[in-house]
């Protein structure tokens, strides 16, 4: 049996999340890619919060952008993580890339994020 793609990423990001647990001390980043956008949270798994967010549909970023599904698309979002993390306090974080390869607009994403000062 043939898996789809949204069925291997899904069975990618299960394998993941069994071993990335995100506590308040080191929350989460979960990395969410889709055709046209990509979107960044911070989560505390263990209250179930999200403590920061940022995506390509933050009216900060989107008069700025040409197209949501690129690699520089996905640089400032990673930078504008990094800033509201560092204004929440939070300097480390453990990072899920959400089932998709490290490769491309997820790795991109994560460069851009520790350049700006988190660690993980």
């Amino acid at each position: 049996m043939k898996l789809t793609r949204k069925e291997s990423v899904h069975r990618r990001h299960r394998r993941v999340r069994r071993k990335v647990f995100g506590t308040a001390e080191r929350p989460r980043l979960a990395v969410f890619r889709s055709s046209n956008h990509i979107y960044a949270q911070v989560i505390d798994d263990t209250a179930q919060h999200t403590l920061a967010a940022a995506s390509t549909l933050d009216p900060e970023l989107k008069s700025n952008l040409t197209s949501g599904g690129n690699c520089s698309a996905s640089v400032q979002v990673g930078q504008l993580i990094a800033k509201r993390c560092s204004s929440a306090g939070i300097a480390q974080v453990v990072f899920d890339r959400g089932g998709n390869l490290y490769h491309g607009r997820v790795k991109a994403l994560a460069d851009a994020a520790r350049e700006a000062g988190l660690d993980f």
